[in-house]
């Protein structure tokens, strides 16, 4: 699969059913899905399930959504990183996740960066959002270093949230 975009050290592509595997993996571990509000996942059927009810039909219908994100080096896919359109609010939610083992390495703000710029790039006008909760302290950063303001605090999966949003 070609890469939509590319940085420095990473290439992101759309995520595709081989990925399963990858998103069970990450999804399967309590401490990457804490502050999401999912729950850990069991199986790979149960990841299959996800691409094909929450990752495929932003693709088809909205031609955008959540990326796999590999090293360039060796092609390892270490989390996924895009933009999902909020039918309902009429925004793209900015989002990330990536492989514990992953963490710190600047990935997630190199990602966001990147889809970020995509998204003013080919989403002119569109309202561009990122949420993060609020004891996600480093998920906070990310959506900081990017240049993304706060807005607004929410309620999402029972707790609170910091909203941002893209100038």
């Amino acid at each position: 699969m070609p890469a939509i975009l590319s940085t420095s050290r990473l290439n992101l592509r759309e995520i595709t059913e081989a990925d399963a595997a990858n998103i069970f993996r990450m999804n399967s571990t309590p401490s990457v899905v804490r502050y999401i509000g999912e729950p850990v996942l069991k199986s790979e059927e149960e990841a299959l399930h996800i691409l094909h009810t929450h990752i495929f039909p932003q693709y088809q219908q909205y031609g955008i959504g959540r990326w796999a994100v590999e090293l360039k080096e060796n092609s390892e896919f270490i989390g996924w990183c895009g933009l999902k359109f909020l039918a309902d609010e009429q925004v793209y939610d900015l989002g990330y996740r990536f492989l514990e083992d992953h963490w710190g390495n600047g990935y997630a703000t190199e990602a966001a960066q990147a889809v970020l710029d995509y998204g003013r790039q080919h989403l002119a006008g569109a309202r561009i959002i990122g949420k993060a909760m609020v004891d996600n302290s480093a998920s906070i950063r990310v959506l900081e270093k990017i240049g993304m303001r706060f807005e607004a605090h929410t309620i999402e999966h029972g707790g609170t949230a910091a909203m941002y949003t893209a100038e």
